[in-house]
């Protein structure tokens, strides 16, 4: 039980039976697509998420404990619905429709917010966008996993994060821009961001391509447990005498994804560590409107230039993400993953230590888009290695619920601390515990043995 398995040349990540792993210097165009939808889309979400901690903490006056409520609110909704999306994906075998229904949703709470000027109202909104979120992001991650080879997994998800964080860099920038020139600039760029939203819905429609699913062909319509997408020789089963017979069963729609089939993929034992070191890392992870509003306390950064604080784990992010996938693919994607929570780690130690430091924002950003790039596809990748086409969906939902779920109740108690300790200590009491589940998650995920890697790709 590791994160990943290594990839060198002549090995055998990804493929049953030991066989060389498939290294493609070519992204699907499933991915591309994708990455533009998602690019578009974070383009809409950034220009809200770059101007909400203000607007909610300096504008409608929240403490740090409130936010920190309304922040978990905003991550945990998501958390619980991606279940719901990743099932519903495999169960009807069409992960761009489910993906769609939440691109869609989301776009239509982007301009709820200009009705919004209280907590109440406000929190329902989010909630609704969170729930759009979590509706899609099973789907979507699993319509980049079956479309790529499986030695290639981190190179499409890190191309697929590089251009939806191209997104992340342009809204900001965008918040900026309208804030420095509207009159009321809160509802300008709330306005703005429900337009581009459904420019997103529109291109996911015209040009994302509905195949690639656990309904094409006989990738992924064993258990759990059975040979991934691509795996299964096809001379295996039947032999010459049902040569015509087989074919034809391999072309047959197979049966929907039950209940209890998506609840036995726990069963998997590489799919439970991956979850557990998710969901625990998640919980001294903190949030990335935190991280900023903490930048701000520490170093006195006006409110006109806050922001542009994205823009800097934005662009770090963007430059790195694709590296870091294939590295991840080249070195075993343990070793990346763990670095990155190592890098957050460090942003943590001189946000405490360095607050009077002219160069901290920089330094801090650039370890936090770091971070991003070691993590963000690193750990998709990984899951898509352990569970079967039929079911990708479910398990990707699986672990993004559990890191998403112990991230709300990282922003509770983060908030929590703030307000009955200060910054500091609630900050240094997140270091520690990040060190420590870092740590644990090491252990956990490291390779059992010189053959680990290809037993493991077996398994998946």
């Amino acid at each position: 039980m590791y994160l990943a398995d290594r990839s060198a040349p002549g090995g055998t990540e990804g493929v049953p039976g030991g066989g060389p792993a498939v290294r493609s210097r070519t992204v699907a165009p499933a991915v591309l697509a994708l990455g533009t939808v998602s690019l578009i889309t974070d383009v809409s979400s950034e220009m809200v998420s770059a101007v909400l901690p203000l607007y909610l903490v300096a504008g409608l006056g929240l403490s740090p404990l409130g936010f920190g409520a309304l922040d978990g609110l905003y991550n945990g909704v998501s958390a619980l619905v991606q279940l719901t999306g990743g099932h519903l994906a495999d169960r009807v075998r069409n992960h761009k429709l489910i993906a769609g229904i939440g691109y869609g949703l989301s776009a239509l709470c982007k301009p709820l917010l200009l009705f919004a000027h209280s907590l109440g109202p406000v929190s329902v909104v989010l909630a609704l966008e969170r729930t759009g979120k979590g509706l899609r992001t099973a789907p979507r991650d699993a319509l980049i996993s079956l479309s790529t080879p499986p030695g290639a997994q981190g190179r499409a998800f890190g191309v697929h994060r590089a251009m939806d964080t191209t997104g992340a860099l342009l809204g900001p920038l965008a918040a900026f821009l309208i804030l420095g020139a509207a009159v009321d600039g809160y509802d300008a760029v709330f306005g703005v961001s429900g337009c581009v939203a459904a420019l997103g819905v529109v291109v996911l429609v015209l040009f994302v391509p509905s195949g690639g699913g656990p309904g094409t062909g006989r990738a992924g319509s064993g258990p759990p447990g059975a040979p991934a997408s691509g795996d299964v020789d096809s001379g295996s089963a039947g032999g010459s005498a049902g040569g015509s017979a087989g074919g034809s069963a391999g072309h047959a729609e197979p049966a929907p994804v039950g209940l209890g089939e998506a609840l036995s993929l726990l069963r998997l034992p590489r799919l439970r560590a991956l979850a557990a070191c998710a969901a625990l890392l998640g919980l001294t992870t903190v949030s990335d409107a935190f991280l900023y509003l903490l930048l701000q306390d520490r170093t006195g950064i006006g409110e006109r230039w806050f922001p542009l604080l994205p823009l800097g784990t934005a662009a770090v992010f963007l430059l790195l993400a694709v590296p870091a996938g294939v590295l991840a693919d080249r070195i075993g994607r343990r070793a990346v993953f763990v670095t990155g929570h190592a890098l957050l780690l460090a942003g943590y130690g001189l946000l405490w230590w360095a607050p009077d430091w002219p160069a901290l924002p920089f330094v801090v950003l650039a370890l936090h888009g770091l971070f991003y790039a070691a993590t963000d596809g690193v750990l998709p990748a990984a899951v898509g290695a352990a569970v079967p086409a039929r079911l990708r969906a479910t398990g990707l939902a699986v672990v993004g619920t559990g890191q998403a779920l112990a991230r709300f109740g990282c922003s509770l108690a983060f908030g929590g601390a703030w307000t009955l300790w200060g910054p500091g200590p609630a900050l240094a009491a997140a270091a520690v515990g990040l060190c420590c589940c870092a740590a644990v998650a090491g252990f956990v995920l490291r390779p059992t043995g010189p053959d680990g890697a290809a037993a493991a790709a077996r398994r998946s």
